[in-house]
């Protein structure tokens, strides 16, 4: 070769002789890529989303950042106290107060407001004002900026105010809210006369009459009796009520205020906004808070609104709750993120030893013929490289389009451990089986394997890891102050049981093996031979990848099944039956409603239950027992069909005057099983406790006592209706209700259910967890037809020669599929077994309350536990069963269709 001349590129020539195998290599990587990426970008997407919501739905008194300070102090003149109460001035500090908030921190404008209110309500001196027990009203007087953007006059106009007003004011303009009006029986042109001034009572004349435009947003409900009236009790015994509501004054009216004794403060409220908040910023959002309220931020606030500025905020709270449930979350999570990344990584680990294993004569004579190991192992990097890191990346760009709000460096790491893994697995796995030039290899016969002292080492140092692991989690579960080791546990577990079986595997082979060579047949022996002849090398890994993916999917699917169980319980427990009739304010329900709810599409059970209270000692005056009356045969028939506390119907018979009962063990325990006698609304009653159930429909939370509604003969009715049934037609029920009468509530059992998984976080991680089973079911695919499509050539080449001896294509077929069966089947009943146990080993640490339930869902029921789910555990292993005999049914079928010369080529060594 001429010395210019250069040979055919190396890269080149390997990618174009192989291209399939790189296209697939390449598929692998993406997809691996793009759920390394996308796993911490969902993640923060939907803590992102949980964090909005709940600042978002959180009541804005409870969210909105107030920056206060008392009224000037008597040293300076009037005129000067008056100035800076003046809008202008409260402008400017508004202006600069919001510079100062620091970020993650945003104001939402719209809905930030400031001005000056009177700390201090102060007592109406109108006889003809409304007075519950003869209390006089009283009113807070506020001066807030931008009444105009925020309300529709709807009688009267606005009220204005001149510069002219002053301390000595005593008659300024104000106006009030549509339910102020309509409470307190106000209208435009009405005045009122306020006491607690030195110079006389101030009068407010009612110029107008508003609407707000969005009531329930942070203008009107930071302060909520500017919106809607409240009544309020003096604290006396007993109480005594009355109205407490709010006047909105001109913004210029507010130096009227200092003359008088409701203790004026001047405020600026900031409402946060959430559409820039992010999952990340919560840490930083909750010191920034800290800061405001007691620490650099509130001197700097100081510098602006004076020496005595307060800041004041509950979104600390709300922040701390939503942080609360994210930490109790996250771990749960986490064990879904392990296993899929543990599955993802044998996998694309297998992939690299795979290759090395079907390129090993390859390598062999490499190195024979003079390469070195680093010239060997970089251009095999280099090999693996050109179509590995282009698949990270397009992972990684379809990562960030699939979930488009999140963190990019995170994303960005684990696309590039997955390129780096996809990079080297090959390398590193060919350097370390060629360190020395070799010219021949004996077999490494899976059934003859000897582990070595340093495997056995390895072995256990896991087996202590993952002893320790359970031992923690089970002790204080996830939640607590944990680490990823403990999240890890079912993933090492796994691992263990796998190394286990794998040294397990050939002795059932071995064991096999004799009694199959005496039988008449050959593809009984061939097949258990050939399975014992598998290199340990390569077999190993499919068989833990198989183990790792079926224990990810049995964990995730008991913990899906869980969800699910605790969320159905939760919806039942919050109606009682399929769907649930009540009225408001506990009246009697109008005649003829259970038969036109009886007659709803779907509907197959109704029963009516009246509710009431009783003391069980004719001396109480408190009655705090709750008493349902009910027809026996359709509730105890309802009651048993719902799964809450069914019962027989003659166990509410009345016998010699004294009534049977159903009670709660509280309720049974206090009275006994003997005949007791009880005070109710309708009259005193003798019962017997008859039975005792946990719970019941009528009373699905707390204490009860049910009877025969016949025996209730003083009771007004039912106020509640029950009914049962699948598929129940909502627009029909409800209509039915409402052609009933009105005040009625109609509450379905499956919106309740819906509503539940409504919470970002718990849907977010629910999500997480049906994406891990998903992704450990496909790559648990993809390592059983790896390893069987490894030895695809040589088991064509073994059909080949066994057809020239007389072996029909259905013999064939049998011993391909007996020859796969063993390993399938040991990591079938492998992963059945260690996810049976990972799940009994683990249950006592996880807690599905949270993961589960939303915080405002209102019911957390007690048996809300992590169990096993047996279709969780069958379906993966069987799915995998059939896949290997379906891989190596269509193998013998592509081996028949060729003609044995093409597998029996003159030098082959297959």
């Amino acid at each position: 070769m001429p010395p210019n001349a250069q040979g055919a590129s190396w890269v080149r020539t390997r990618l174009r002789a192989a291209p399939w195998q790189a296209a697939v290599f390449g598929v692998l990587v993406l997809v691996t890529a793009f759920l390394a990426a996308v796993l911490p970008r969902a993640v923060e997407a939907y803590e992102t989303d949980g964090l909005r919501q709940a600042v978002a739905r959180a009541a804005p008194e409870s969210t909105v950042l107030e920056l206060k300070t008392e009224q000037p102090g008597l040293n300076l003149a009037e005129e000067d106290r008056a100035d800076e109460f003046r809008p202008d001035a409260l402008a400017a500090i508004d202006g600069a107060a919001r510079e100062l908030l620091p970020a993650p921190l945003r104001v939402d404008p719209a809905e930030s407001a400031y001005g000056v209110r009177t700390g201090k309500s102060l007592k109406a001196l109108d006889a003809w004002l409304p007075r519950p027990d003869g209390l006089l009203p009283r009113f807070t007087l506020l001066a807030q900026s931008d009444a105009a953007g925020h309300a529709t006059v709807r009688e009267g106009r606005l009220p204005t105010a001149d510069g002219s007003v002053s301390v000595d004011t005593r008659t300024v303009e104000g106006a009030v809210t549509t339910e102020t009006a309509r409470t307190l029986r106000l209208r435009a042109g009405s005045t009122l006369t306020l006491g607690g001034f030195v110079n006389g009572p101030l009068t407010v004349r009612v110029t107008g009459v508003l609407e707000p435009r969005h009531p329930e947003r942070s203008y009107w409900s930071a302060e909520p009796v500017l919106r809607t009236p409240a009544m309020a009790s003096d604290g006396g015994r007993p109480p005594q009520f009355y109205w407490e509501a709010g006047v909105l004054l001109a913004p210029g009216a507010a130096p009227a205020l200092l003359g008088g004794q409701g203790e004026p403060e001047r405020y600026w409220r900031f409402a946060p906004a959430t559409g820039r908040l992010t999952g990340a910023d919560t840490s930083a959002l909750a010191g920034r808070i800290a800061s405001l309220e007691d620490g650099p931020g509130l001197v700097r606030m100081r510098a602006v609104a004076g020496p005595t500025a307060q800041v004041s905020t509950g979104l600390e709270q709300v922040v701390g709750a939503h942080t609360e449930t994210r930490d109790a979350v996250a771990p749960v999570v986490a064990v879904a993120a392990f296993g899929i990344t543990a599955v993802a990584f044998v996998v694309v680990a297998m992939s690299g030893g795979l290759a090395a294993a079907r390129r090993d004569a390859e390598l062999a004579l490499l190195r024979a013929r003079g390469g070195s190991l680093r010239g060997i192992a970089g251009r095999l990097l280099a090999e693996n490289a050109v179509p590995a890191l282009p698949a990270a990346a397009c992972g990684l760009l379809l990562a960030v389009v699939v979930v488009d709000e999140a963190r990019l460096l995170p994303a960005v790491l684990g696309a590039g451990a997955v390129a780096l893994l996809a990079c080297v697995a090959l390398p590193v796995r060919a350097a370390l089986a060629h360190r020395r030039p070799r010219a021949h290899q004996g077999r490494d016969d899976l059934a003859g394997a000897r582990p070595g002292g340093r495997r056995t080492v390895a072995e256990l140092t896991l087996l202590v890891l993952a002893a320790g692991s359970v031992l923690t989690l089970r002790r204080r579960g996830p939640a607590g102050d944990g680490d990823l080791l403990v999240s890890a546990a079912p993933v090492l577990v796994a691992l263990v049981a796998a190394l286990v079986l794998v040294r397990l595997y050939p002795l059932p082979l071995r064991w096999a093996a004799g009694p199959a060579g005496r039988l008449r047949g050959v593809v009984g022996f061939l097949s258990l031979a050939r399975a014992g002849r598998s290199p340990a090398a390569v077999a190993t890994l499919p068989l833990l990848a198989l183990l790792t993916a079926l224990t990810t999917a049995a964990f995730g699917g008991s913990v899906l099944a869980g969800v699910a169980e605790a969320r159905d319980r939760a919806a039942l427990l919050a109606t009682g039956a399929d769907a649930l009739v009540a009225t408001a304010d506990g009246s009697p329900l109008p005649a003829g409603l259970a038969r036109s709810v009886g007659e709803v599409t779907g509907v197959r059970q109704v029963t009516a239950v009246g509710v009431e209270f009783a003391s069980e000692r004719d001396s109480d005056e408190a009655r705090s027992l709750t008493v349902a009356g009910v027809e026996p045969d359709a509730y105890g028939e309802l009651a048993g069909r719902v799964g809450l506390g069914g019962f027989a119907a003659d166990r509410l018979r009345t016998r010699d005057g004294v009534l049977g009962a159903v009670a709660s063990p509280e309720v049974a325990e206090r009275l006994g099983r003997a005949p007791r006698r009880i005070v109710t609304d309708a009259g005193p009653l003798t019962v017997r406790i008859t039975a005792v159930r946990p719970r019941t429909p009528a009373v699905p939370e707390g204490e009860f006592l049910l009877v025969d509604a016949a025996a209730l003969k003083g009771s007004p009715g039912p106020s509640v209706l029950l009914a049962a049934g699948s598929g129940l037609d909502a627009k029909e029920l409800r209509a039915a209700v409402r052609g009933a009468g009105s005040g009625l509530s109609v509450t379905l059992r499956s919106e309740e259910r819906a509503a539940l998984s409504d919470a970002p976080l718990q849907a977010g991680a629910e999500r997480i967890y049906v994406w891990a089973v998903a992704a450990g079911a496909g790559y648990a695919v993809l390592a059983l037809v790896l390893g069987l499509l490894r030895a695809a050539p040589e088991r064509a080449a073994l059909l080949a020669r066994l057809r020239t001896l007389g072996m029909t294509t259905r013999q064939g077929r049998r011993l391909l599929g007996l020859e796969a069966l063993p390993q399938t089947l040991l990591a079938a009943a492998g992963g059945m077994a260690v996810g049976w146990a990972t799940v009994g080993l683990l249950a006592p640490g996880i807690d599905l309350d949270r993961l589960a339930l939303a915080d405002t869902s209102g019911v957390t029921p007690p048996d809300a536990v992590l169990r096993t789910d047996l279709w969780s555990l069958a379906l993966p292993a069987v799915g995998a069963v059939l896949l290997a005999g379906a891989v190596a049914v269509a193998q013998a079928w592509w081996a028949g269709r060729r003609t044995p010369i093409t597998h029996l080529r003159a030098g082959d060594m297959r």
